[in-house]
């Protein structure tokens, strides 16, 4: 589990591909404190430790994983949000993630608003239902907060402290971006579907 509270922005250093994608991930981490086996949100999606370094991680990509994210993307040199896994006692700043994306969605407007910028994006049609005014989304692994919807459209806004210490102010029109829907509403909407 995450909280979408972005703590380093990494880099790829390398990509291979294998039976899987292997990816080595440079990081600010102290790694002597990563175990093997550790979980590391990468841009939003929940990757298990296979191999580390001083100031770097190497991560396996499943093909069902490539298929339903953006990191198909990652190039050499990509920069990349990074979280470690939530501890019992850590602050909880945004909202529960599991790291487990449900789709792509794709920016399709920004336009500054004061010093923030309001961004404009376009989740497929079977996640948008899942998406509400003030409810919460995690993109590329950032707990925001959801603006407005209008079909399949929604909006939310980015502030200068979270384009300056996550990847967002990388941010152009046509990117890709990992969606993870609020897990409460994926429930609700479960249970409605059960009555």
């Amino acid at each position: 589990m995450f909280t979408g509270i972005i703590t380093d922005v990494g880099h790829i250093v390398s990509l291979e591909k294998r039976g899987d994608l292997r990816a080595r991930i440079a990081t600010g981490y102290d790694m002597a404190t990563v175990d093997l086996g550790a979980s590391i949100a990468s841009d939003g999606v929940c990757l298990t430790v296979v191999g580390k370094g001083d100031g770097w991680y190497d991560v396996d990509v499943s093909a069902e994983t490539v298929s339903k994210t953006n990191l198909n993307d990652w190039v050499d040199g990509k920069r990349v949000n990074l979280e470690r896994a939530l501890k019992v006692g850590d602050e909880l700043g945004g909202h529960i993630v599991s790291g487990h994306v449900d789709g792509v969605a794709t920016i399709v407007a920004m336009q500054d608003d004061g010093d923030s910028t309001r961004v404009t994006l376009d989740a497929p049609p079977a996640l948008a239902k899942f998406i509400a005014p003030k409810g919460s989304v995690a993109l590329n692994g950032t707990s925001l907060t959801v603006n407005d919807v209008d079909g399949t459209e929604f909006g939310i806004n980015f502030i200068p402290h979270t384009k300056t210490v996550t990847t967002w102010g990388d941010a152009a029109i046509g990117d890709k971006v990992n969606l993870e829907i609020d897990t409460l509403a994926r429930y609700v909407a479960r249970l409605q579907d059960w009555s």
